[in-house]
């Protein structure tokens, strides 16, 4: 099996069977604790009259807060039932949605071609992706922003892998959203420290602003606490000619 047939098989197995609700899978958490306040970072940078572009969108949840705050939003995903899940949750029709592998630069050049210049919010993506495949989806990102476009990138640190286990080992076992994490092999997977850098300064891109976050989950754990993944966060724009990027 490929790896592109390994992701496909994956990810719409896992929303396949499920109803795409918000807060659903393991990862989804509400927008104000999320999308929010990652938006409040990009627009900082950002003009907010481009569209802005959500990379590995799954339901839509997020998608459909940053259409609140951008002119245009298009969410794309992997998954053909992720985007029926993302169209059908957007009852008031404020963003779009359609499948898009980030591997495929052709593609993607062809939405950033429809599109013109934009901006690019990528959360938690290339942690899942093989090692292989994160320099094509960090390329993906600069692809789409062009010159005036900035990206937000958020990404799970190594920490992140205790608190998961943290989840999956409590009393009674895995709870239900991590039982379907595994059953169809989303696994999450290290990123070193100073990679993403790298695959960021390798796309052709800038730096303009990084830190450190906890990434909220929808899960939480048996006390009634959030769990929440040690995170590092960048904005990003296209670097400045004979400029290294970061």
């Amino acid at each position: 099996m490929s790896t592109s047939e390994r992701y496909v098989r994956a990810w719409e197995g896992f929303w396949a069977e499920n109803t795409g609700e918000p807060g659903e899978p393991f990862w989804d958490a509400d927008p104000s604790l999320t999308a929010a306040p990652h938006t409040a970072l990009l627009a900082a940078h950002a003009d907010r009259t481009l569209p802005v572009v959500d990379l590995g969108c799954g339901n839509g949840t997020q998608t459909r807060y940053l259409a609140g705050h951008f002119r245009r939003a298009v969410g794309v995903d992997l998954s053909p039932s992720a985007v029926a899940h993302a169209r059908r949750a957007d009852r008031e029709a404020v963003a779009e949605f359609e499948q898009l592998d980030l591997t495929d630069l052709v593609g993607v050049r062809r939405l950033g071609d429809r599109l013109g210049e934009a901006n690019v919010y990528l959360r938690a993506v290339l942690h899942q992706s093989d090692p292989a495949d994160r320099a094509p989806v960090a390329a993906s990102v600069a692809l789409l922003l062009g010159r005036r476009g900035r990206g937000f990138v958020v990404e799970p640190t190594a920490a992140a892998k205790a608190v998961i286990q943290q989840a999956a080992e409590r009393p009674g076992g895995p709870s239900d959203k991590l039982r379907q994490v595994r059953k169809h092999q989303l696994r999450p997977a290290e990123v070193a420290p100073g990679e993403l850098r790298e695959l960021l300064r390798g796309a052709g891109l800038e730096i303009l602003e990084q830190g450190g976050t906890d990434l909220a989950m929808s899960e939480r754990h048996p006390d009634g606490t959030r769990v929440a993944l040690p995170a590092q966060w960048f904005v990003v724009a296209a670097a400045a000619e004979g400029r290294p990027g970061g």
